[in-house]
């Protein structure tokens, strides 16, 4: 059994045991929990990859105290890394730089870099301060599944597979970090994130555009099917889940629908869409459906639905980050929306 730790000075610590000994705890971030080892232990981490059935090259982002301890992995630390860093750190950002030799090749996944983050959350912080070391920790799931954002969803995937989990409770920004290419002049985004390119223009780094975005080897976690629910996702364009869903719902099965922007109904015998459709959720805007949908994926699966019906969000600012995550969960799990057209956004699948 997976021992289950309370975010207080004996959990910490009992966490940091572990961790030393070369053990795998999962710990909460800012972001999503990770699962965290000893970055430069070879075994630990090949546990890591073992835990979550992880495909071997597929690189691990590697968790420091400060900005400063960047060098103690980065063989090289960038003007351009040290800028982001006195801006986004501790934080949501990764930054992608060339690897210290006598990093193990796990960590890096075969590669020559190595993605540096500071985390931002406090028991984070701790445990890495409990350490004294820099720590390895790719999101808590079973490779594949959306990432957890609370300790009940780690325990899901990989109670029995890990030493322990250190809950911290629900993490704030349910979207993994932002991952910067930044060993040259100008930050090449990797993978979005809460730092969005309009937060990275701001510091006068002017992000360039990646030439096949998702797919790139440097950046953790995104060259793999990843978030796939086990239920068919469908992405509704903004204001159009209600309809989307009660197509959907003419099939046995009740259909889930997630809604973004001003609340609403067209009608149905309770105020919502008619057919059974469940509303899920009525979020607010873009961070708020980041925040919470992972948690609606895995919710979507454990209460029976069909199909989910998630509305989708403008493309800028942190709403690029969650259509990424969006349109990944509907392409892996057969849903509509996948490619994030307008001609599949919107509509059932014929």
């Amino acid at each position: 059994m997976t021992e289950l730790l309370t975010a207080d000075d004996a959990g910490v610590a009992r966490a940091a045991a572990v961790l030393t000994a070369g053990g795998v705890v999962a710990i909460p971030t800012e972001t999503v929990y990770g699962l965290a080892v000893r970055a430069d232990d070879a075994d630990a981490v090949a546990r890591v990859f073992a835990a979550k059935g992880r495909p071997a090259d597929n690189p691990l982002i590697v968790h420091v105290a400060d900005a400063a301890d960047a060098a103690t992995v980065a063989a090289a630390v960038t003007p351009l890394a040290v800028r982001l860093l006195a801006r986004f750190a501790p934080g949501p950002l990764t930054v992608v730089l060339p690897a210290r030799p006598g990093l193990p090749r796990a960590t890096t996944g075969g590669l020559d870099t190595v993605a540096v983050r500071v985390p931002a959350h406090p028991v984070a912080r701790r445990v890495l301060a409990a350490c004294g070391l820099p720590l390895a920790a790719p999101s808590a799931n079973r490779s594949g599944r959306p990432s957890p954002t609370t300790a009940a969803h780690v325990l899901a995937d990989l109670d029995g597979r890990i030493d322990a989990v250190l809950d911290g409770g629900p993490t704030e920004l349910g979207l993994e970090s932002t991952v910067v290419d930044a060993r040259g002049d100008v930050p090449v985004v990797l993978r979005e994130g809460s730092v969005s390119r309009e937060d990275l223009a701001a510091t006068g780094a002017a992000p360039a555009e990646v030439g096949a975005a998702g797919t790139d080897a440097r950046a953790p976690g995104t060259r793999h099917r990843h978030y796939a629910p086990g239920l068919p996702v469908h992405v509704a364009r903004p204001g159009t889940g209600d309809g989307l869903a009660s197509r959907l719902a003419a099939a046995p099965g009740p259909v889930g629908l997630v809604r973004v922007g001003p609340a609403r109904s067209d009608g149905g015998p309770d105020g919502g869409p008619p057919g059974d459709v469940r509303v899920l959720a009525d979020l607010p805007d873009a961070a708020a459906l980041g925040a919470a949908l992972y948690g609606l994926l895995r919710t979507a699966e454990d209460v029976g639905l069909t199909a989910l019906v998630i509305e989708g969000v403008a493309p800028v600012g942190i709403g690029r980050a969650v259509m990424d995550r969006l349109t990944r969960a509907a392409a892996a799990s057969g849903g509509s929306g996948g490619s994030g057209g307008e001609d599949l956004v919107g509509r059932p699948p014929a």
